[in-house]
């Protein structure tokens, strides 16, 4: 597992020097949306291009899920890469963009990498072995009580017919927390739970590729995620809840009193099913 996560260490740091000199460009005629408010670029590409390359060269017996050329893995083992979160961050210039790697194994996250190639932080989790930022140990906050939270969200872009029942849950969690922040990357939104600087996260419809790192990242970190009913089928139904073991509960609540399993069936992760 060292060899691994070296492997991936050395992967995103490769690809996230990249993307921090393609950052202080303007992106120009290098972007293509895939669907609508769904955007990619060539530095996505690019990246992919980079990751899957050091992860096929070093482990070519593992196959590769990755956003952009995504296809549903075959065997026990695959990576789970996401070249570029924030996309749409990174067409405007909005300093929030990150890139991530984890390793699958018998249908458990052992290995996450997160790196925001901005600030040059460098998140690390192996299965068992704690989380850790830059070297240094991290920890989720010890916030218990939901006035003193600070919490993170996204919005259903890609499913706007649920955006009335989003905003309820919004509203509902907004009215008894200290704060909501949404800052358009998943990968680092929950790097930020594993890390103490939010209190909580949820999120509708995203992908293996926004969640996976993240997921070992917090639960390494002392903290709990599930989907929006307090199950574990997050990857494959896309919708997820990070946080302390204190407030985890509490944002389940909100969540699954707006939606239910059978409503958000249909905007599953069909690759990972």
């Amino acid at each position: 597992m060292k060899q691994a996560l070296e492997t991936a260490r050395g992967a995103v740091l490769r690809a996230g020097a990249m993307i921090r000199e393609a950052f202080a460009r303007v992106p120009g005629g290098d972007v293509s949306e895939k669907d609508r408010n769904d955007f990619v670029t060539g530095t996505d590409t690019e990246s992919e291009r980079i990751i899957s390359g050091d992860l096929e060269a070093a482990f070519p017996g593992i196959p590769v899920l990755a956003e952009e050329s995504a296809a549903r893995p075959s065997g026990e083992s695959f990576w789970i890469v996401d070249p570029l979160d924030g996309t749409t961050n990174f067409i405007h210039r909005y300093p929030q963009v990150g890139v991530s790697v984890a390793l699958i194994e018998r249908g458990n996250i052992v290995l996450g990498v997160t790196y925001d190639p901005l600030r040059d932080e460098l998140f690390e989790a192996l299965a068992g072995g704690g989380a850790r930022c830059n070297g240094a140990p991290i920890r989720v906050s010890g916030t218990g009580a939901p006035r003193e939270a600070l919490l993170g969200t996204g919005f259903p872009f890609r499913a706007h017919e649920f955006i009335d029942d989003y905003l309820a849950v919004f509203r509902e969690l907004f009215l008894q927390c200290r704060g909501i922040r949404r800052a358009g990357a998943a990968v680092l939104d929950l790097a930020c739970v594993a890390a103490g600087r939010l209190d909580g996260f949820w999120e509708l419809q995203l992908k293996p590729w926004d969640m996976a790192a993240g997921v070992l990242l917090v639960r390494e970190a002392g903290g709990v995620t599930s989907d929006f009913f307090g199950g574990d089928t997050f990857l494959s139904s896309g919708n997820i809840v990070a946080a302390t073991p204190a407030l985890q509960a509490w944002i389940v609540a909100a969540a699954s009193r707006r939606f239910s399993p059978r409503r958000v069936a249909g905007l599953a992760n069909d690759m990972l099913i």
